[in-house]
């Protein structure tokens, strides 16, 4: 079995921190100012309405979501442009001639997202912090769920990077797929509190079982089955990575 290119991989994952921290104020600034807009509006401000939902402060209730979103967007966006200009200004082929095998460029591209999102979540959870919105009973379940999350959304940014042959197509999945889903995915509000159709609907997202996760982390409130939630997650990764390296492998446009 070959060695894996600890030095390919840490110099792309290099690369992309350095292009986040390039364009720090439309990468990190902008989802935290977003973020604590988010916070002071519907946790502060309707907290002060709601009080408590169930047991919790309705701001430390709706903080995971806002953080939930601030993630999947965080990852999404820096793998799905990272490719998308590799592709449109031909950097790609330099990558693809780099001493580095498919997995290792995939992994390289998809923790330099991971990381972006690790970014932001800290500079958020600061905020939080200040709101007094923050709490953590499962501090170990968070990582693993903040983790895998913003893995998910790095390879699925990385697949619609590969498809798209604009700047349009790029954006679509954020406007018409992550940003709808994960709004209804139970980030202002419980499931509990909806009829039993919308409820139902609710648990076919699969946005709510990100949210869930890391709220249940983060709150003690679980509404999920954790077990569903699990294989869900882990399900979706094992499926994006098989799939991207298999589009990898093929050159599925990205080679001439």
């Amino acid at each position: 079995m070959n060695q894996i290119n600890w030095i390919g991989v840490y110099t792309m994952v290099y690369r992309e921190v350095r292009r986040t921290f390039k364009v720090i104020v439309q990468t990190l600034v902008s989802p935290v100012m977003s973020a604590a807009l988010y916070i002071f509006i519907f946790g502060h401000v309707l907290g002060s309405q709601i009080k408590t939902i169930a047991g919790v402060p309705y701001i430390t209730f709706v903080f995971p979501g806002i953080l939930t979103l601030s993630i999947i967007n965080a990852s999404f966006a820096s793998s799905s442009s990272s490719l998308f200009f590799a592709r449109f200004i031909k950097n790609i082929d330099e990558i693809l001639i780099a001493p580095l095998s498919y997995v290792e460029m995939i992994f390289g591209f998809m923790f330099g997202g991971v990381l972006r999102a690790v970014i932001v979540a800290v500079l958020i959870l600061i905020v939080g912090v200040l709101f007094g919105a923050v709490s953590f009973v499962h501090p170990g379940a968070f990582l693993f769920y903040i983790m895998c999350v913003a893995g998910i959304f790095s390879l699925l940014g990385m697949l619609i990077a590969l498809w798209s042959d604009d700047f349009e197509q790029l954006s679509m999945l954020s406007t018409f797929v992550i940003t709808p889903f994960t709004y209804l995915g139970g980030i202002f509000y419980s499931v509990a509190m909806l009829p039993p159709l919308a409820q139902t609907i609710t648990r076919a997202n699969p946005f709510f079982y990100f949210v869930d996760g890391i709220r249940s982390a983060m709150t003690g409130v679980q509404e999920a089955n954790v077990y569903i939630g699990l294989a869900l997650i882990l399900g979706l990764f094992t499926a994006l990575v098989l799939l991207t390296i298999y589009l990898f492998k093929i050159g599925w446009r990205i080679r001439a």
